[in-house]
């Protein structure tokens, strides 16, 4: 029998192509889980991403939510449940990286409040709405946040996104102390740079930033400097969220990991 079969994962911002939300479901859809896509909209991408899923052999629901309203992530979580007799796993990897601009020039409302209230206040939603169904169901359960490692060290052009992410590691360890008598356990994961649509984005943004001739030079600089040689994949998280939500992490909590090819270190 698969690892996650019976069980149900929802992974919020989980409905665009090749991106890193999709490639959590897919190793959780090769393990047996129910899956939940979950974007801001359910358009016609978020639909291909169920169903390559349902290729895997998966169950899947496709449910909408603005994680920055309160309201929707409580939809969220009691629409999962209308799907699917249980929520086991709740991935926070919903968030907003393409806001770049200097410090001194972010707009408050655009850049600031929006990437806050994205990354920060919607995990914060997320988390309390799928613990409250986790401790009202009495069987614990698993939340991961996809946080970066702009969680661990400072970036340019990004203060509101390391700002968020920051916090999100704080949200993290308070969630874990009160959360883990009830036997759930929260943790967050802060992968290196990952070339999805978000990360192709800041390729094109920090290679001209930083004087690269070309986005391709940029990589391979960003590859030249790291100890395993290349930028991270979106199954390098997918595998490390496998980790935590399984019994064999269940002692595991409160923990920023770093998946990053050791360019991360603390």
């Amino acid at each position: 029998m698969a690892k996650f079969t019976g069980k149900t994962v929802v992974v919020t911002g989980s409905g665009k192509e090749k991106g890193l939300g999709q490639g959590i479901l897919q190793a959780f859809a090769d393990e047996g889980a129910n899956c939940v896509v979950s974007d801001l909209t359910i358009d016609a991408e978020a639909d291909a991403v169920a169903e390559e899923l349902r290729g895997r052999g998966a169950k899947v629901a496709t449910i909408a939510c603005d994680v920055s309203k309160a309201d929707q992530c409580q939809a969220l979580v009691a629409k999962t449940l209308a799907h699917f007799p249980t929520l086991d796993v709740f991935v926070n990897n919903a968030g907003i990286g393409f806001k770049m601009k200097p410090l001194l020039d972010v707009d408050t409302a655009d850049e600031w409040d929006q990437v806050i209230a994205v990354n920060l206040s919607g995990a914060f939603y997320s988390t309390q709405a799928a613990a409250r169904a986790m401790v009202d169901a009495g069987k614990g359960g698993r939340i991961i946040n996809i946080a970066s490692q702009a969680a661990k060290t400072g970036f340019p052009h990004l203060p509101a996104y390391v700002s968020s992410k920051h916090g999100m590691v704080g949200l993290t360890r308070a969630s874990a102390v009160e959360l883990g008598a009830h036997g759930i356990t929260v943790n967050a994961i802060c992968p290196n740079h990952v070339t999805t649509g978000l990360g192709a984005q800041q390729n094109e943004y920090f290679s001209k930033l930083l004087g690269f001739a070309t986005v391709e030079e940029y990589l391979a600089n960003m590859s030249a400097k790291n100890p395993m040689g290349r930028p991270g994949l979106p199954s390098d998280t997918a595998a490390a969220c496998l980790w935590l939500a399984s019994d064999e992490a269940f002692y595991v909590t409160g923990e920023a990991l770093n998946v990053s090819g050791g360019e991360e270190m603390h």
